[in-house]
């Protein structure tokens, strides 16, 4: 099993490692800063640094079915060897948006009063689908957003069992996505005093570094399904 450092510390954009398997164009190591795409959030791109300075361009990253985290390397690529200490880094100012966007998903979890159904991450876009048949104002929502973003609320993490999450059902908004369980323990990520949800993404250490964000869309997707697609404010002073 690769030893998930992103899961402590979404900050971190280099470390040192050892490939431990090679199959076709995947890597698997021994400890990693990449992200596997789940949840609604894509993998992360980046490099492997060999010794003498050849660079393995990474595409993307993935969890398979053996539960394993392979990083898909291009098409041609330097191949690693089995054993052989590499640098592991990712494209952080990619990472960084999708951190953002992802905590800004969380944010708009806190000031639309319903399930979640659905949604996605995306590089400089979001989307959430809430199961409500009221229509949402695309500018009160953008500026409710905003107001929470701007309060600079701190993000901390906590563990729980499996069992006292079954137990407080009410902790899981999305309904079309299982919190990350099944060994043991889940990760919580609180924004205080606004937001708290069992999630395995990355995420930005306060809601101020979200910046400004605009509602681009709602859509109705059904009688009783609305889809919210935020965006980045570059517009924004």
């Amino acid at each position: 099993m690769t030893e998930e450092l992103f899961r402590a510390d979404g900050y971190l954009r280099e470390c040192e490692a050892c490939v431990t398997a090679v199959q076709g164009d995947h890597i698997c190591l021994d400890r990693t800063v990449f992200f596997p795409e789940g949840g609604g959030q894509l993998g992360d791109t980046g490099v492997i640094l060999r010794t003498g300075g050849v660079s393995v361009r990474i595409i993307d990253t993935l969890s398979t079915e053996e539960n394993s985290l392979v990083h898909v390397v291009e098409d041609g690529a330097d191949l690693p060897q089995v054993g052989e200490n590499i640098t592991a880094r990712i494209d952080w100012e990619r990472r960084y948006r999708l951190m953002r966007m992802h905590s800004a998903l969380h944010m708009l979890c806190s000031v639309v009063p319903a399930p979640v159904t659905g949604g996605s991450i995306r590089d400089g876009q979001g989307r959430l689908d809430f199961d409500l048949p009221e229509p949402i104002d695309k500018v009160e929502l953008t500026g409710l957003l905003n107001q929470v973003i701007a309060r600079d609320r701190p993000m901390s993490m906590q563990w729980i069992t499996d069992q006292q999450l079954a137990e407080q059902p009410e902790l899981v908004r999305t309904m079309s996505v299982k919190p990350p369980t099944g060994t043991g323990t889940v990760r919580l990520v609180h924004f205080e005093g606004v937001d708290l949800q069992p999630c395995g993404g990355t995420h930005v250490s306060s809601t101020g570094e979200i910046g400004s964000i605009r509602v681009r869309k709602i859509e109705k997707k059904g009688r009783q399904n609305r889809r919210v697609i935020l965006v980045f404010d570059d517009s924004a002073s």
